[in-house]
């Protein structure tokens, strides 16, 4: 059993790394020459996520392990643009998850479905800072894009600012329209080293 629950395991992981090689589609529509991937946007968003917990008050661990997993059903149903979703009934992702962890061991399929449910329910404190987190991504991802040139980022930047729930997620998004995406390498080359 061990070994089944293993191999099954060690697929999962393996279905995870295409996270890697998917690019976010809605940068493709918008002209971007190499966009970039679902798990470079996941990565940052866990990030982001204890960083707004911590800013709120909620557990920061918590919040950041929601956002590692709030894309892995794109596994299966690639990142689908928000246009196509008028078109397009894709499955909810708790029933995705449910069949990317079939076949796993009880224990680890239980906690990988729970956050999924967790972070899709937008209850808990934590869900609410992973969900803002992913808007927040996606609004600095679109102003590093604006910078490179490309002018057709603003839908973007409004969609991520309307679609913030918390203070401080909303005072991130205004700091960092603000301030470009290089202005903390100038910062810290003019700060002198702590030692």
């Amino acid at each position: 059993m061990a070994d089944d629950h293993d191999a099954r395991t060690v697929d999962f992981l393996y279905e995870i790394g295409l996270l890697k090689r998917l690019p976010r589609t809605g940068w493709v529509i918008a002209g971007v020459a190499d966009p970039e991937s679902i798990a470079d946007h996941s990565h940052r968003a866990a990030i982001i996520a204890a960083v707004i917990a911590s800013m709120e008050g909620a557990d920061p661990q918590r919040a950041a392990f929601l956002a590692l997993f709030h894309d892995t059903q794109e596994t299966r149903t690639t990142d689908i643009p928000h246009l196509s979703k008028r078109y397009l009934k894709a499955a909810p992702n708790t029933e995705v998850t449910a069949d990317q962890v079939a076949g796993l061991p009880a224990g680890l399929a239980e906690v990988i479905s729970g956050v999924v449910a967790e972070y899709g329910g937008r209850e808990s404190a934590e869900a609410v800072c992973a969900r803002d987190a992913d808007k927040l991504e996606l609004l600095l991802q679109a102003v590093e894009y604006r910078e490179q040139g490309n002018t057709h980022t603003q839908a973007w930047i409004d969609t991520s600012i309307a679609s913030l729930a918390t203070a401080s997620a909303k005072r991130l998004a205004d700091a960092a329209l603000t301030h470009g995406p290089l202005e903390w390498m100038h910062r810290a080359r003019d700060e002198k080293p702590a030692l």
